[in-house]
């Protein structure tokens, strides 16, 4: 890898942006993309039991109607935030929003399990090249890191809107309509989403972007690396693990990481220049991002197993039982600028990731004794993500190069993709080595319920170890951040990235 002797090329001249208000339709246009992004498998979760029947498919194939879309939007996020960085983020937004609508459109026609597996490939896909873009053009929108948490706080509360509504809003379309709806959703979101952008954020300038040549086996051993990462916790999920498959590609996983690792310290030009992720900004605010994904995935399955299959709660009920947790995500908006305001940027992103840890340690130790511990639990961890999310993500470009944004993106939203299902695969793993017969038994006897509680106990806080280490991790590498955090440092400025 070579480097040069030179300052980092600012993006663009400095906004004259001083109010969210100026920009109102872009941020109309990029909440639009992250709705979709929090929306899509939210709304389309509830109808897997209609669109089985409907399409004579199996489990297995049921589980891949959503993976696939997970598995490709994971896996070529790092690629399209590359592509981005060199030929436009607003143009590849713009194109996957198209991408998008169209693949929407294509549902109609579908009469296969087969062929909505791979629509939902396709969709995914249309995702990688528009929801890290998202995160770039509204860092771009201003100057000062005030209004950019604003502006990132006001994005992620569209796609919060998005999670929580999205499986009654599906609940309901459901009741008056087929399940094709449930994705045309898209088109019109799409379609907002791509005269936002097109009317309210300003086409990107040469000095901008980057021409180095894109690194295409450091891409390929990339997206391997993600999808088998991302393909190992449903594996240990669905078949445990006592089976060789989880194990195997786990394997795969790790050698194509070390593959692509060192690819990417001896390219000419590599994909990702690693010294960016070592950047003292950009490492921190990663492991923070990590530490929330693998809390909140975490979490959220360990609640809903607990709810339902340990003390017999409905499926509505459980909904109801999660309802701190939403309240605290759409509720909490209003005060994470504030709060950023009053603490500083680095102070605010280590202690929300603090809360997040705080809550899932509360829920492993303490939620066999109760609800209200799991509602202790739901609310330090909903309210250590609602900033996290934002001031993470921002610490992340701020600590890159301006002309690297999207690739800082791309980091952003792959760390959680992997932080999440890794946390779903360590609390899988563990029920299925402590716990006996069946989960979904109608009754347990009293060995498995305290098997199940041991469990739970177990899982929760062998993750509140592993995400604290992150966390621990961060805080580190935060206290090396220079007292302006505008100014890279001696070392950042004499080796200029190359990707």
């Amino acid at each position: 890898m070579t480097t040069t002797a030179q300052p980092d090329i600012p993006a663009h001249a400095p906004t004259a942006h001083r109010s969210l208000r100026d920009v109102w339709i872009a941020l109309a246009g990029l909440s639009a993309v992250f709705l979709f992004e929090m929306l899509d498998n939210s709304i389309l979760n509830v109808a897997l039991p209609t669109i089985g029947r409907d399409l004579q498919a199996s489990a297995s194939g049921l589980q891949w109607v959503t993976g696939a879309y997970s598995l490709v939007f994971g896996g070529a996020m790092l690629l399209f935030g590359a592509i981005a960085d060199r030929f436009g983020r607003r143009r590849v937004m713009l194109t996957g929003l198209v991408l998008l609508a169209a693949t929407s459109c294509a549902t109609v026609l579908v009469t296969s399990a087969g062929q909505l597996i791979a629509i939902r490939a396709v969709m995914g896909l249309a995702a990688a090249m528009t929801t890290p873009g998202s995160m770039a053009l509204a860092f771009r929108l201003f100057d000062t890191d005030d209004l950019r948490v604003r502006a990132l706080t006001v994005i992620s509360t569209a796609g919060l809107v998005g999670l929580a509504l999205g499986p009654t809003a599906g609940g309901f379309l459901l009741a008056v309509t087929g399940w094709q709806a449930l994705l045309l959703i898209n088109v019109p979101i799409a379609a907002l989403a791509f005269i936002g952008i097109r009317l309210g954020v300003g086409a990107d300038t040469a000095s901008g972007l980057h021409r180095d040549p894109i690194d295409v086996t450091g891409a390929v051993l990339g997206t391997a690396t993600i999808v088998l990462a991302l393909l190992a916790p449903t594996l240990f999920v669905a078949q445990g693990g006592h089976s060789l498959a989880p194990w195997s590609v786990t394997a795969g996983a790790i050698v194509a990481a070390v593959v692509f690792t060192w690819r990417e310290r001896t390219a000419h030009h590599p994909l990702l220049d690693l010294a960016l992720v070592t950047r003292p900004m950009v490492s921190s605010g990663l492991a923070y991002k990590a530490a929330a994904g693998l809390a909140v995935a975490g979490l959220s399955y360990l609640v809903t197993l607990q709810l339902q299959f340990a003390w017999g709660w409905s499926p509505a009920a459980a909904a109801l039982g999660m309802l701190p947790q939403v309240v605290v995500l759409l509720a909490g908006g209003r005060l994470v600028g504030p709060f950023v305001t009053r603490a500083g940027l680095q102070r605010a992103a280590w202690l929300s990731a603090v809360a997040v840890v705080s809550g899932l340690a509360v829920f492993g130790a303490l939620s066999r004794f109760g609800y209200p511990w799991i509602v202790v639990a739901l609310v330090l961890v909903a309210a250590g993500m609602r900033v996290v999310g934002a001031v993470a993500g921002n610490n992340v470009l701020q600590g890159l190069p301006p002309n690297r944004t999207s690739m800082g993106a791309a980091l952003v939203d792959t760390s959680s993709e992997l932080a999440s299902g890794i946390g779903i695969a360590v609390t899988g793993t563990i029920l299925a080595a402590l716990f006996t017969g069946s989960l979904t038994a109608p009754a347990w006897n009293t060995a498995q319920s305290t098997q199940f509680q041991d469990a739970v106990q177990i899982a929760g806080l062998t993750l509140t170890v592993v995400a604290a280490a992150l966390v621990g991790f961060g805080i580190l590498r935060s206290r090396q951040v220079p007292t302006d955090p505008q100014a890279p440092t001696a070392a950042q400025h004499a080796a200029t990235p190359s990707a």
